[in-house]
């Protein structure tokens, strides 16, 4: 059983899912948020796919930056200088840079493989 596993995704509400345009042959394996590119799309569409497949055990939390940057994001970037999308899984920056399923998905499974 999958416990602990949190996925947070920081970027601002009118940017894009990733640095690659949306196109026909969804790459990202995300559906539901075609054509748009949108970031708070992609976003709900992962939570949903996710939701599928794991039945509600991971914890999923979008921070959008619009309204100024939480101070924990400050030193992240500080840090790392990681692009945008941010990908935090438990807390850790992941080297995603994108809001795609099957990325997210390889890393849950690592993560629930440690666990065993």
């Amino acid at each position: 059983m999958v416990h602990g596993i949190t996925i947070e995704v920081i970027g601002f509400s009118n940017s894009s899912c990733g640095p690659f345009p949306c196109d026909e042959n969804r790459t990202c394996g995300l559906d539901t948020c075609h054509p748009t590119n949108s970031l708070v799309k992609a976003f709900e569409s992962l939570s949903s796919s996710l939701d599928n497949l794991y039945g509600g055990r991971i914890s999923l939390n979008l921070t959008l930056l619009d309204e100024g940057v939480p101070d924990y994001v400050k030193e992240i970037i500080e840090r790392q200088h990681p692009p945008l999308p941010i990908i935090l899984i438990n807390g850790r920056v992941t080297p995603i840079g994108r809001i795609s399923l099957p990325l997210i998905k390889k890393e849950i499974e690592s993560r629930i493989k440690s666990e065993i």
